[in-house]
């Protein structure tokens, strides 16, 4: 893999600065929805004083809904408490130019209590940390890849907004998956995200059409699971803000529109022990040659499905996504290169992988692969075995299990999962509880187009 472009230390954001080719530092971190939160620095004062010492925000953050409205009934923040500060800690490995931006730099930050100054257990990235270090105690390293679907429009942000979400104009007219003539088309979106990325620190693969009028997919390359989640985020800001610069709109919705397909985050992850990808090996798994490891982790990915669905899961609108025959799953089972199961196994020898096909676009990231690495390491703590191998359309099958039908079912599932409190703890557990619960309440039956309204710009 080449040297990843636009990554920077201090050294050189100092010499940049001193060039006036970077004048702004984004100082941001992750809130519960996957968004960006944080401030902009002045490069010198953020060189002077913000990367040794952080910086402070409110702590309602991590507590409000979609329109930024304080919600009650959180333990970590609220009104009796006075609504006090986090402390911002840089993570200076994070520290890369924004070339999509104007002489801007951006770093992401870890979120800790400013008192005793321990890691917020309910930031999405702390819950990621604590995972990758149990992975890490039990020797392995863990390697992912998002892959991300999203409709781009010709509309503006503003226009969509101000025309209620409705009668939106999608950049494509025909199916375009794969299809080279019609891609072109939106190649001055597509492209300036591909360059732009590549030269922020976030190496790009390709992109493709997709299954739906305007949908498309692009890939970054897969890289340790904390790094990919800020990939992952990153590649959302620059695609909206991009978008919006070119007078144009892209949704991340899992399913912005009911005609249409839905649009995915497929996650791929493997774990690595000594330079190697501990899955393989050469036990017999159906058609899979692989390692106990990969057996087992798959077993628990599998199994804790239920427990954690809210994290592959997050909204209302994520559960009209699963629908037979979508390429979305609606049922648990594995198979080998089979699109129509929720585990679909990939690659040989060290590049053997598991594929999950259950969250969507909307995801956190920072929470889906928290769940996902929770689940694998409890499969091999417990030795969890997997169903069988599955050939077929998994979309006929009558006795598999189904995924959780709503996001209200998902999240009792999750509030009385004994796995989730052991392995999030029954603050976290109970943080996510309410949040998932106040995006149920949003729910309005009476408009068709709420979720549009709440999702297709800020989730």
């Amino acid at each position: 893999m080449s040297e990843n472009q636009g990554l920077l230390n201090l050294d050189q954001l100092k010499r940049l600065a001193r060039e006036d080719e970077i004048d702004t530092v984004l100082v941001v971190f992750s809130d519960l929805y996957g968004r960006f939160m944080g401030k902009r620095f002045d490069a010198d004062f953020f060189l002077e004083s913000a990367a040794k010492d952080g910086t402070h925000c409110c702590n309602y953050l991590l507590t409000v809904d979609m329109e930024m409205e304080p919600v009650p009934g959180y333990d970590l923040a609220n009104w009796e408490s006075g609504y006090g500060d986090f402390h911002m800690v840089p993570d200076l490995s994070t520290l890369r130019q924004v070339t999509w931006l104007e002489k801007t730099a951006m770093v992401i930050c870890d979120l800790e209590d400013d008192k005793g100054h321990a890691p917020v257990a309910e930031a999405p990235r702390s819950l990621l940390r604590r995972q990758l270090a149990a992975a890490s105690a039990a020797g392995y390293e863990a390697f992912a890849a998002s892959e991300l679907e999203y409709y781009m429009f010709e509309d503006t942000y503003r226009e969509a907004h101000e025309k209620g979400y409705s009668g939106l104009r999608p950049t494509g007219w025909y199916l375009e998956d794969y299809h080279m003539l019609q891609g072109t088309r939106v190649e001055k979106l597509n492209q300036a995200v591909r360059r732009n990325l590549k030269l922020s620190g976030v190496p790009v693969e390709n992109s493709k059409g997709e299954w739906g009028l305007g949908q498309h997919e692009l890939n970054i390359r897969y890289a340790e699971a904390l790094d990919m989640a800020d990939r992952h985020s990153i590649y959302k800001q620059c695609f909206k803000e991009i978008a919006g610069e070119l007078e144009m709109s892209v949704t991340f919705m899992a399913k912005y529109d009911d005609n249409q397909a839905g649009s995915s985050c497929h996650v791929h992850l493997s774990l690595w022990e000594n330079g190697r990808n501990a899955f393989d090996g050469e036990d017999e798994l159906g058609p899979v040659r692989c390692s106990e490891i990969f057996r087992w982790f798959l077993g628990g990915w599998i199994a804790h499905v239920p427990d954690v669905m809210v994290f592959y899961a997050p909204t209302p609108n994520s559960y009209r996504r699963y629908q037979s025959g979508s390429w979305a799953p609606t049922q648990l089972a594995w198979s080998h290169d089979n699109r129509t199961a929720g585990f679909r196994v990939v690659g040989s020898g060290s590049s053997l992988r598991i594929e999950c096909r259950l969250p969507g676009a909307d995801c956190n990231p920072y929470l889906v692969y928290a769940a996902a690495l929770a689940s694998g390491l409890d499969g091999i703590s417990n030795q969890i075995e997997p169903p069988p191998h599955f050939e077929g359309d998994v979309y006929q099958a009558k006795d598999l299990p189904a995924v959780p039908a709503n996001l209200a079912e998902a999240t009792e599932l999750f509030e009385k999962s004994s796995f989730a409190r052991e392995a999030f703890g029954d603050s976290v557990v109970d943080h996510y509880t309410r949040f998932f619960r106040t995006e149920e309440a949003a729910r309005d039956t009476t408009d068709n187009l709420w979720d549009r309204k709440r999702y297709f710009e800020r989730i």
